[in-house]
Formats: C-alpha cells, sequence, structure tokens
C-alpha cells in the first residue's frame, strides 16, 4: 500500500453535493470533478491534483462562500449585544483608540467611557481591551465597520 501513497486519489462524482465535497477532501481526495464538468476541465484538474493541487468545483466554492456570509453575525448581533452608545465605544476600542480620544469623539466623559468599556468587557467575557478588540473583528468584520 506504501508504494499508492504518492498517487493523488481524484473523485468523479454524479452530485456536486457540498457536504460530500467536504467528506472527500476530508479523507484526502485531491479532486471533486462532478459529471456536468466538461472533458477539458476533467484533464485540467487531473493535471493539477498531479502537480500537488486540489482541484473543487467553483460551483462548491460558491455555495461555502454562500454559506459562510450567510453564518457570519451581522450588525444586528451587536446591536442585541450593546446599547448604541456602547457599540460606539466597542468599534472604537477595536480600532485601537485610547479612551481620551475615544471620550472625545463621542462627546463622553473619559469615565464614562470607562464605565462603557467595563460593561463590554462583561458582556463578551473579556478580561481587557485587547481582547475586546480581539472579540469585536469576529462580532462585525473590520470592512463593514465603517459603514
Amino acid at each position: 500500500m506504501s508504494e499508492f501513497k504518492s498517487i493523488p486519489v481524484v473523485i468523479l462524482a454524479d452530485l456536486d453535493d457540498l457536504t460530500q465535497v467536504f467528506t472527500a477532501l476530508d479523507c484526502g481526495v485531491k479532486g471533486y470533478i462532478p459529471a456536468s464538468v466538461g472533458v477539458e476541465i476533467c484533464v485540467e484538474a487531473i493535471k493539477l491534483a498531479l502537480a500537488g493541487g486540489v482541484f473543487v468545483p467553483v460551483s462548491s466554492v460558491l455555495a461555502m462562500q454562500d454559506a459562510f456570509l450567510s453564518a457570519k453575525p451581522k450588525r444586528s448581533a451587536i446591536a442585541d449585544l450593546f446599547t448604541p452608545r456602547q457599540a460606539d465605544v466597542a468599534e472604537a476600542l477595536r480600532r485601537g483608540k485610547a479612551n481620551k480620544v475615544i471620550a472625545y469623539e463621542l462627546n463622553l466623559r473619559e469615565s464614562t467611557v470607562k464605565v462603557h468599556i467595563r460593561n463590554i468587557m462583561r458582556k463578551l467575557k473579556a478580561t481587557n481591551r485587547t481582547e475586546v478588540a480581539y472579540k469585536m473583528k469576529d462580532i462585525l468584520p473590520f470592512e463593514t465597520a465603517s459603514a
């Protein structure tokens, strides 16, 4: 069996099912080719597998993208977790701003900012500002923060 370890396995499948694609990849398959793919793409997928790459059909990649995007929490997750003012403070924390700057930009007292930060840390079960910033990136992607 050891003489076959260097030979990549490519599956030609009837279905383009995302669950089957993941299962095949978990088993070490180097290519998952649905029957709907043309012969030219099939040949190139095999060449890619022989060169050390992994072939996954575009339809599966798009399905993964849709699943990933629909699973990500949206801005409403912040609204459910924080008050509007806490959300503003949390966003400023995520951007690495100091309490004094946050207070100035949001027209708050520095002591009020500290209270908001304490409440944000409690809600996120964070022990410091850095952990708040890290957990905030999971709640709200950086690209949409300016929206």
